[in-house]
C-alpha cells in the first residue's frame, strides 16, 4: 500500500475539530476516567494517561497513520519527532479526542474510544497550536484571552470576575508570561504569543497537555527561553502529562523522557529518549545521515559530513 504523508495542522483542521461530532457508542464506564495524579493504586501501577495501540488513520483515501503504538505516562513527557507530513499533528488530533481513528484502540484518561462520550473528556485535554492564531481575536489583552479559554470560548465576553482574573494570571505565570497580562496580543512578539497560547491551554488545569510545534517561528533566544520555562513547568508536582510535537532535537526540553519518531505515518522508533533517539533512528526518520550529540541533558543533531 502506498502511504501518503500526513500534513501539518491547519486552521481548517482546528475548525473541523470544533465541529466534528463526538463518537458516543456507550456511556462512560461507572468507575469513570482516572485522574493521572501520580498516586499508585494498591496492587498495581499508575494507569497510563493515554494509550494508543495499532492505530491507523485513513482520510480521503490517504493513509496518515499506520499501526502506531504510544503510551503516555504521568511524569514522563513525550516528544514526537519527524519531518513535515509524518503524521505528528494527526496523532495529536487523535489524542485530543477530536479525531476518531480508522482502526486500532485508543484510551485517554482511562476512557476507551467507542465506549464513552468523548465530549466528557475534552475539558481535561488541552491543545496549544500555532494554527489556532487565525481563530483568535487580536484586539484583546493576553489576560482576557486566557480567561476566555477558562470559559471554554475563543472570544472574551463579559467583564472578568476577580476570581477569573486571578486564575488567568496564574496560568500566564506558569507559562512565563505574567508580565504580558495587560498587553494587547497584537503587540506581542511570536515568542510572547506562544506563551499566551500555552497559558490558554494551562488555564483549565488539564490532565493531558498537547503542544503542537510550540517553538514554531521562534529565534534562538526565544526557543531557549521557552525550553527553560517548559522544563520549569514540567518539574512542578501539579504538571499535566505532556505530549509535544517537534521538528528538531534541539527543541526537546530536558524533562522529556520518551520519544516517538515518525516518518510517512509509520513508527521508526519509540521508547525512552536515550534508546529511541540515536544516529540510526534519526537518520532513518529524516532520510539523511545524521550524528546525534548529547550535552547536559540537551540533544542536538548535525548532518554527517
Amino acid at each position: 500500500m502506498h502511504v501518503v504523508p500526513g500534513r501539518a495542522g491547519t486552521v481548517a483542521d482546528l475548525t473541523r475539530m470544533a465541529s466534528e461530532p463526538a463518537r458516543s457508542d456507550a456511556p462512560v464506564r461507572p468507575d469513570g476516567p482516572v485522574r493521572p495524579d501520580g498516586q499508585v493504586r494498591p496492587g498495581g501501577p499508575v494507569r497510563p494517561v493515554a494509550r494508543v495501540k495499532g492505530v491507523g488513520v485513513v482520510r480521503g483515501g490517504a493513509t496518515l497513520l499506520h499501526d502506531v503504538d504510544l503510551v503516555v505516562r504521568p511524569g514522563r513527557p513525550v516528544a514526537i519527532l519527524g519531518p513535515n507530513g509524518a503524521g505528528k499533528t494527526t496523532l495529536l488530533r487523535v489524542l485530543s479526542t477530536h479525531l476518531f481513528p480508522t482502526r486500532g484502540t485508543v484510551e485517554v484518561l482511562g476512557a476507551r474510544f467507542g465506549h464513552t462520550d468523548l465530549r466528557t473528556l475534552r475539558s481535561r485535554v488541552a491543545l496549544a497550536s500555532v494554527a489556532m492564531t487565525p481563530l483568535l481575536p487580536m484586539t484583546h489583552t493576553a489576560e482576557a484571552l486566557v480567561a476566555a479559554a477558562r470559559r471554554g470560548t475563543l472570544r472574551p465576553g463579559a467583564a472578568m470576575e476577580p476570581s477569573e482574573r486571578a486564575v488567568a494570571r496564574d496560568a500566564l505565570d506558569r507559562a512565563g508570561a505574567r508580565h504580558l497580562a495587560e498587553r494587547s496580543v497584537r503587540t506581542l512578539s511570536q515568542g510572547e504569543w506562544q506563551r499566551v497560547q500555552l497559558a490558554r491551554a494551562l488555564v483549565g488545569g488539564p490532565d493531558l497537555l498537547l503542544l503542537d510545534e510550540p517553538f514554531a517561528g521562534l529565534d534562538l533566544g526565544g526557543r531557549e527561553a521557552l525550553v527553560a520555562d517548559l522544563d520549569d513547568l514540567l518539574a512542578r508536582p501539579d504538571a499535566p502529562a505532556v505530549v509535544m510535537v517537534a521538528h528538531h532535537l534541539e527543541e526537546f526540553p530536558t524533562a522529556v523522557r520518551d520519544a516517538l519518531l515518525l516518518r510517512d505515518g509509520r513508527v521508526v522508533a519509540a521508547g525512552p529518549v536515550d534508546e529511541a533517539v540515536t544516529d540510526e533512528t534519526v537518520s532513518a526518520t529524516f532520510g539523511l545521515s545524521v550524528v546525534v550529540h548529547r550535552d547536559g541533558g540537551r540533544i542536538t543533531a548535525r548532518v554527517r559530513r
